[in-house]
């Protein structure tokens, strides 16, 4: 199996370091690169602030790797449209930047991601780890 990049949704900080530890141990294994991929709610007030904090929070996570890192951010779902299940969110954000692997938290919590595990499980074209 050839993998080039390993996808990380994430929407909580908590998750960050957890999560990345084991996109880092398959990217290693596989000479990738990771993409961490934040996913945010559409209705959330500072989508600014919590950006920013999820992208500290990576930093902080791979501040000691050599693996090629990206960033980009996805808004996830909104409860007043109801035009997205986050799942979908995540996996055509997974097609469009050419994921070969998904490393997917898997959130309890009613947050956009925390609905999105399940159905990228189901969906996913690329073999996905749910951590």
């Amino acid at each position: 199996m050839e993998i080039d990049t390993v996808l990380v949704p994430i929407a909580e900080t908590d998750t960050v370091p957890y999560v990345v530890a084991h996109a880092v141990a398959i990217a290693e294994q596989y000479e990738a690169g990771i993409h961490m991929l934040y996913v945010l709610d559409s209705d959330a007030t500072d989508t600014d602030a919590l950006s920013q904090q999820l992208m500290e929070a990576t930093r902080a996570a791979t501040d000691d790797i050599t693996i090629p890192l990206s960033h980009s951010i996805i808004y996830g779902f909104s409860t007043e449209y109801l035009t997205h299940h986050p799942g979908s969110v995540v996996l055509d954000a997974s097609n469009d930047i050419g994921a070969d692997f998904i490393v997917i938290p898997r959130e309890r919590s009613p947050n956009a991601l925390g609905q999105a595990a399940d159905y990228v499980v189901q969906y996913a074209t690329a073999p996905v780890l749910s951590v």
